[in-house]
């Protein structure tokens, strides 16, 4: 898909898109835009949650030389899906959860490179935020080598609330901290479990980090400065493969 053909221009345009049922990813709308039907697309992105932002009409100019009115709009490349939807399909297939969640991970190449070892180590949903983290755009998708369209996209508009609701199901939540005492190979990874991976420059959000089960640290033979996000995430996603394969 070219660049061209994942945004949509215009006003009318959007409208039908998020009335079709289309994904989209995000809308960004001129700064002081306004008109009735610009109301409607508030409206309705509230209603399909898609996050919005205000921009520029540079930014706009910028994206597309056709009159853009004021908005452009992202349509997504994934299918997302709900989070209790994916839980009850891994139950059923008698499936033990093994979830990646996203907090502020904005360079969409660690994104599609952690997908690409989420879905070669056997884990089936990644969960993001739908607002703070990196397009799933055509260099996501590259990066990924095309993993993406294969293990299931949650987007959700409170990751502390999908960490409630994981731990409610049973799922157990892990995060990194460098100075953790327990290592990644200590923790219980056949078990259900979710791990978060955050910022590499400010890591997980505190209010988030105070909800999870465990933290953990991945021993270096040095002390260098740590892992990038994405060799972080294979590591530990090879490690819950490894517990798991017995």
């Amino acid at each position: 898909m070219s660049k061209k053909e994942t945004l949509i221009i215009g006003r009318q345009p959007l409208v039908e898109a998020l009335q079709s049922g289309r994904v989209i990813d995000k809308i960004l709308l001129q700064k002081n835009a306004s008109g009735e039907v610009l109301s409607h697309i508030r409206a309705l992105s509230k209603e399909f949650d898609v996050p919005m932002q205000m921009v520029p009409v540079e930014k706009l100019n910028y994206m597309t030389k056709a009159n853009h009115q004021g908005v452009i709009a992202l349509a997504a490349l994934v299918v997302y899906k709900e989070l209790d939807e994916v839980l009850e399909e891994i139950t059923e297939k008698g499936e033990t959860p093994l979830f990646i969640m996203l907090d502020g991970i904005t360079d969409v190449r660690n994104i599609g490179a952690i997908a690409r070892s989420a879905y070669c180590c056997g884990a089936q949903a990644i969960i993001i935020p739908d607002k703070g983290v990196g397009l799933l755009n055509e260099e996501a998708m590259k990066s990924s080598a095309g993993a993406l369209d294969h293990i299931h996209i949650i987007r959700v508009n409170s990751l502390i609330k999908a960490v409630d609701s994981l731990r409610e199901k049973g799922v157990l939540v892990y995060t990194s901290e460098m100075k953790a005492e327990k290592k990644i190979y200590e923790l219980p990874l056949t078990d259900g479990c979710c791990i978060i991976m955050g910022n590499e420059e400010k890591g997980v959000q505190p209010y988030l980090a105070k909800a999870a089960d465990a933290f953990f640290s991945i021993p270096m033979a040095t002390k260098f400065d740590s892992f990038n996000v994405s060799v972080a995430a294979g590591i530990v996603l090879y490690e819950a493969l490894k517990q798991r394969m017995g």
